[in-house]
């Protein structure tokens, strides 16, 4: 395990900038091996998706660091990480502890597998429609769940918590136009999977 999280290390310093990445623990690791093995069965046996690339995000990480994954899911390796708000309403009196919901007006983030859609142009600029594959984020569409970016939410990693969403997974420009340039040039549905 731990020969994988050096080479993982080392992978994530590569594909990112050395600068922005957070070294997974062993549990998140753990954790998050899971959920790519869950992505990847699901991918199996659902033709239409990409089967090279797909996103994560993990919510139990804080979001001053970076929870938002690229991952390629046929060398296994992060490509790239960055900063991901949640929804307001998932915030709970306890700092760090995140409830989530499927309910409309609610301001949380859903858990779940999410097929990205096609892009429009809305109040925060190019965003990108997320289509709820699961019962805990089925309203998604319905909820106006989008990927997006927001100048509030900063480049690099702190020690503080970052603004909140209504709901959206939302991440900071530069970041943004790195993922911008990965969906725009996928030939299929990639999918992007939050977790906690």
């Amino acid at each position: 395990m731990k020969i994988f999280n050096l080479i993982l290390f080392f992978a994530c310093s590569f594909f990112g900038n050395p600068n922005k990445n957070t070294e997974l623990t062993e549990l998140e690791m753990e954790r998050f091996n899971g959920q790519v093995a869950e992505v990847k069965a699901m991918i199996k046996s659902n033709p239409g998706y990409n089967t090279k690339i797909a996103f994560f995000v993990d919510m139990r990480i804080k979001s001053g660091k970076n929870r938002f994954f690229v991952y390629d899911l046929v060398n296994d390796k992060i490509l790239d990480q960055g900063l991901v708000a949640n929804g307001s309403g998932s915030e709970t009196n306890v700092r760090g502890e995140l409830k989530f919901s499927n309910e409309p007006n609610t301001n949380t983030t859903s858990l779940g597998r999410y097929a990205i859609g096609k892009p429009y142009s809305g109040m925060f600029g190019k965003s990108y429609k997320l289509f709820g594959l699961d019962e805990t984020n089925s309203n998604a569409f319905k909820r106006a769940i989008v990927l997006h970016s927001y100048s509030a939410v900063p480049d690099e990693e702190q020690d503080y918590y970052i603004a909140n969403s209504h709901g959206c997974p939302m991440v900071n420009d530069a970041f943004f136009k790195k993922l911008q340039k990965i969906i725009d040039n996928s030939k299929s549905k990639i999918i992007l999977h939050i977790y906690y």
